[in-house]
């Protein structure tokens, strides 16, 4: 308490006494113990209220001892399933150590894919992401002074390069290097590149990218075979000093369907690792294309953003065209995606109208909506040509189609212009719009059906690129909007009437934990049905062996994860219990494992590693060592907190009673007494 607080209660008490003596005391010659009495309540009561003005406080120190956060982080992934004997020993060794348990706060975590809490050591994940679990750590410690302990091989799949992790973290990380660090020579196919889609009485190209660790020169041959015929042969030399290749050729496509493709690289005498010498890739031979117009009168990074998502599929072939072109070249056309049309889309409209072909508009602030609203009757726009920043919001009531697995999570916003829409006719809206923080009823992304069956969809935003960036920095890919632009145009493209139950799946899986099916199913009035029970019947079609899998309800979808199959070519049938409605398709899981493609530990990044974060790398034989230079490490020693919490001297509900009952007895015994 300061010395400005105590004065303030000296004084208030002096005033007090003062007070109560003029009352009591001043040209009253009576006295006695009552006078003593009344005067003891009055004073009370002044004193308090003038301790409820004051308010009196202290400061209360608390100390306490702050241990540094000690963190085992422990891969495990599948290709440190060899040395699980030595990473339990390490924990073990970690946890029975007393002077580390009294030094440090100990906490544990596990990571492949992606970070999680440590409560068993499996060591069967599918991918390893070091960079993905230290960014992990290093958001849940940032405001804390943590070390790292490390238990991994080094060997990453997945995420950014964590060999130049560190520069920019107080994170210190000690990595153990887990598992054989003896160099072998080895020869590995690292990569092979080509199409998804092939097309009829087309070739396709291949590339096969070969690497080699090794001192000699070798000759290898590198085949390629499909449904075990071979197709490719040729013969490669490698050294020390050209220690990769690649390899080019076409092959042709003959026929329609899925081809498997069997690649290998001829090994070695003494190699140890063989699981790399061989890939397997699947290509799809079709006989049809879907053929997109883009028609702009502008050049905006919209046109190339959207010809990329939709050419992602290689079933879908886009060309970009000015509205002034000529009608000929737009007979083989199947989708019309128009950007932020204007007058001069006059004959483009007139021609999908005659034709009654399938469209899309993109609409901005730069479109003739007066144009637009006389050309066109799905709907009307009252522009105000006023730029307004537009965020999407998914419609969970949409009926036309699934929207599979589509995330608008930290998605910019759109520009639009300022408006009201009015849809006519029979409209199905997916996306709406939220302007200021406010959910609008207005639609960001509307679908139309005319009684002609002409499909048709309006837009109404700019910079859809933005969309496919932010979907790049959340996944690192492009898949997610990418996914989402193919529904779109598939509807589009497609003329046949709208189905109650749609399957959302891949033809082919490079292994097994990312297969899944989708699916999506609406009741008769076309609503989406969340209490339906789908079933999905699987068969693999090399060994004959079926399973039935219930499909989960996901939000807006159902999903049945077969992440838990074997590598083969599957048969499946959708059905709907109660309905007679089924659906069927075929998809191929390759066998392929990435984890098994590394024969040794990268001990020498684990070294880059814990040198740019400030510590040294340590093996298994090393653990003492670690354990000793941890506890032995100034840098962790404990720290004395003091919290310092201002609290109040009084408690005001206790001093105002004590202040009625000192006035309500003062009054009583006056009345008393006569005294009132």
């Amino acid at each position: 308490m300061d010395t400005q607080t105590i004065l303030f209660m000296i004084l208030a008490a002096i005033v007090s006494l003062a007070l109560v003596l003029f009352q009591y005391f001043y040209k009253n010659k009576g006295g006695g113990k009552l006078i003593i009495a009344l005067s003891f309540l009055r004073f009370i009561a002044f004193f308090g209220c003038f301790l409820l003005l004051i308010n009196p406080k202290f400061t209360q120190n608390t100390y306490a001892i702050e241990k540094v956060d000690l963190v085992v982080l422990v891969d495990n992934s599948s290709s440190m399933a060899s040395s699980k004997e030595t990473v339990n020993t390490i924990l073990e060794a970690i946890d029975g150590n007393q002077a580390l348990a009294e030094k440090f706060n100990i906490e544990k975590y596990r990571f492949d894919s992606r970070l999680g809490a440590f409560d068993s050591l499996g060591l069967d994940g599918q991918n390893t992401n070091i960079s993905g679990g230290l960014k992990g750590l290093q958001e849940i410690y940032a405001s804390k002074k943590a070390a790292v302990v490390l238990l991994s091989d080094g060997n990453q799949t997945l995420g950014q390069d964590y060999g130049f992790y560190g520069q920019n973290t107080a994170l210190l990380v000690y990595p153990v290097a887990i598992g054989d660090t003896t160099k072998y020579e080895d020869v590995s196919l690292t990569q092979v590149n080509v199409n998804r889609y092939a097309f009829l009485k087309n070739k396709y190209p291949i590339e096969i990218y070969v690497s080699y660790f090794g001192k000699d020169e070798i000759t290898v041959p590198v085949t390629v075979s499909e449904g075990g015929k071979r197709v490719f042969r040729e013969n490669i030399t490698l050294s020390g000093t050209k220690n990769s290749a690649v390899v080019k050729t076409l092959l042709d496509a003959n026929s329609v369907g899925v081809k498997n493709l069997q690649l290998s690289v001829g090994s070695l005498g003494n190699e140890r690792n063989l699981a790399n010498n061989k890939r397997e890739t699947v290509v799809e031979v079709i006989d049809e294309k879907t053929k997109v117009a883009i028609v702009s009168s502008l050049m905006h990074p919209d046109i190339g953003t959207l010809k990329k998502s939709i050419e992602s599929n290689g079933q879908r072939n886009v060309v970009i065209k000015k509205p002034t072109d000529s009608m000929n070249s737009w007979d083989d056309v199947d989708l019309f995606i128009l950007y932020q049309p204007n007058a001069s889309f006059k004959s483009v409209f007139e021609y999908t109208e005659k034709k009654r072909a399938s469209r899309l508009l993109v609409t901005g602030p730069q479109t003739d909506f007066n144009f637009l609203n006389r050309v066109q009757k799905s709907f009307t726009k009252n522009s105000y040509n006023q730029e307004e920043e537009v965020f999407a919001v998914l419609n969970p009531a949409f009926a036309l189609f699934g929207s599979g697995g589509f995330s608008l999570t930290d998605f910019p916003p759109l520009k639009s212009s300022l408006g009201d829409v009015v849809l006519h006719g029979k409209n199905d809206v997916l996306l709406t719009q939220r302007i200021r923080g406010i959910d609008t009823d207005q639609p960001l992304l509307a679908f139309f059906e005319t009684e002609q069956a002409q499909r048709e969809a309006v837009f109404f935003g700019e910079h859809i690129w933005k969309w496919r960036m932010q979907t790049f920095r959340n996944d690192r890919n492009f898949k997610n909007f990418d996914d989402f632009m193919g529904l779109v145009i598939r509807y589009l493209a497609t003329q046949k009437s709208r189905e109650r139950l749609t399957l959302l799946y891949e033809n082919v899986y490079e292994n097994a934990s990312g297969a899944k099916v989708e699916a999506t199913y609406f009741d008769k009035a076309f609503t989406f049905d969340a209490n339906a029970q789908l079933n999905l019947r699987l068969k693999n079609s090399d060994t004959g062996q079926t399973l039935s899998v219930p499909m989960l309800l996901k939000g807006i979808y159902y999903e049945a994860d077969l992440s838990n199959l074997d590598a083969g070519k599957y048969s499946f049938t959708v059905t709907v219990a109660n309905e007679n409605i089924s659906k069927s398709g075929t998809f191929t899981v390759l066998d392929f494992d990435v984890e098994k493609q590394f024969v040794a530990t990268n001990d020498e990044k684990l070294a880059r590693l814990a040198k740019n974060t400030g510590a040294r790398l340590f093996y298994p034989s090393q653990t003492d060592d670690l354990l000793g230079q941890l506890t032995t490490d100034d840098r962790y020693l404990p720290m004395q907190k003091n919290e310092q919490n201002v609290v109040s001297l009084i408690d005001y509900e206790v001093l105002l009673a004590i202040i009625v009952l000192a006035l309500t007895a003062d009054w009583f015994i006056r009345k008393y007494n006569g005294l009132i």
